[in-house]
């Protein structure tokens, strides 16, 4: 029990890091180095964000499995038994809502002029279609990493942060590209339409059934490392 307390209040913390996490790199890059909206800006801030998840990879080994993102712990989850999942849906994944929501009002408190976060820049189809893609992508790499690169955490960490920040930058002018429902219903609470439909079936529904279907691909496609290997121990029984 004091695990599983101690893991949600760990999620309500990272998901408030993250948050700023952003924010801060692009005040960093825009304000305090005052480098322009430009090829040299860009660069920079997508340099420091492909650094940043190194830190967020050092928290979830100390926290031991800390999650700012809610289609981490659900693609997880949904191989685990049905108790583990009740309790990612119902305390963790609130949890890291509350805290995207808290980091989101504080910063807007502290730096007025932050900005109000992603917004639906095509229709809602399209927009669904995009982050749905985008979840399948990123649940998938994920899955993968695990599976072929167990016991290496700087090359996981380094190949899941550049396969992230592609599938951002294809997103980006669509949607945002978030693949992060926590994140997204932090800025839209600010805003107000957190509850429009745009918003649950864009930046909820379509990335959840994107994970879903990543799992259950990956499950039809690969079988379990312990059946593996289990396999390998029988053939050489025999």
């Amino acid at each position: 029990m004091v695990s599983k307390t101690r893991l949600i209040v760990s999620d309500f913390i990272v998901s408030i890091i993250w948050v700023w996490n952003g924010a801060l790199i692009k005040m960093f890059v825009f304000k305090v180095l005052q480098m322009g909206h430009d090829s040299r800006g860009e660069f920079m801030r997508q340099s420091l964000t492909v650094v940043s998840p190194f830190f967020f990879a050092f928290l979830g080994k100390v926290t031991k499995g800390a999650s700012y993102n809610p289609l981490a712990v659900l693609s997880s989850a949904i191989s685990g038994d049905f108790s583990q999942f009740l309790f990612t849906i119902g305390t963790r994944i609130p949890a890291q809502v509350i805290g995207s929501i808290t980091a989101v009002r504080l910063l807007i408190d502290t730096f007025p002029e932050i900005g109000r976060g992603p917004r639906l820049n095509v229709d809602i189809h399209k927009g669904a279609l995009t982050e749905g893609l985008l979840a399948f992508g990123v649940v998938t790499i994920s899955l993968g990493l695990a599976r072929k690169i167990p016991g290496s955490f700087f090359m996981k960490t380094w190949i899941s942060s550049i396969s992230k920040l592609s599938l951002h930058i294809l997103g980006s002018d669509l949607t945002g590209g978030c693949m992060n429902p926590a994140s997204v219903m932090g800025w839209a609470y600010a805003r107000g339409d957190h509850i429009t439909k745009e918003h649950i079936v864009v930046y909820w529904l379509a990335p959840i059934q994107g994970a879903l279907l990543a799992v259950w691909t990956f499950k039809l496609l690969f079988r379990p490392q312990k059946q593996d290997e289990k396999e390998k121990l029988t053939g050489k029984t025999d």
